[in-house]
C-alpha cells in the first residue's frame, strides 16, 4: 500500500431521505417529496498512518450532502409524470 488515503476515509457516509416543496412542471401542482441524499459527516480525527499531507486536506474537509435522486415521479394521479428536479441544489454544506 502507498501509504495514500482517499477523501472517502474522512467522512462517516449515511443515507438520508428528506421532504422538499417541489412542483411538477407538466401538471404545475406543487406537492411535498422525499428526496435522498448520502450525508458525509467529518469524522473527529484522522487514523494513525495520516501523514502531513492527509492532515492539512483533513483540516480543509467539511461536512457535506450530495442529492442522489435526479428525477421524480409526480403525485397528481392524472399526470404521473417523470420530472427533474431542478429547483434543489445537488450539494449542500453543513
Amino acid at each position: 500500500m502507498n501509504g495514500i488515503m482517499e477523501e472517502r476515509e474522512y467522512y462517516d457516509e449515511r443515507q438520508e431521505s428528506k421532504k422538499h416543496q417541489l412542483m411538477c412542471p407538466h401538471c404545475r401542482q406543487e406537492n411535498e417529496y422525499e428526496v435522498n441524499w448520502l450525508v458525509r459527516m467529518k469524522k473527529k480525527s484522522l487514523p494513525a498512518r495520516a501523514d502531513e499531507r492527509d492532515r492539512a486536506k483533513f483540516a480543509k474537509a467539511q461536512s457535506y450532502m450530495v442529492r442522489k435522486d435526479d428525477l421524480l415521479a409526480c403525485k397528481n394521479m392524472r399526470c404521473r409524470k417523470r420530472f427533474e428536479i431542478a429547483g434543489l441544489q445537488t450539494v449542500a454544506f453543513l
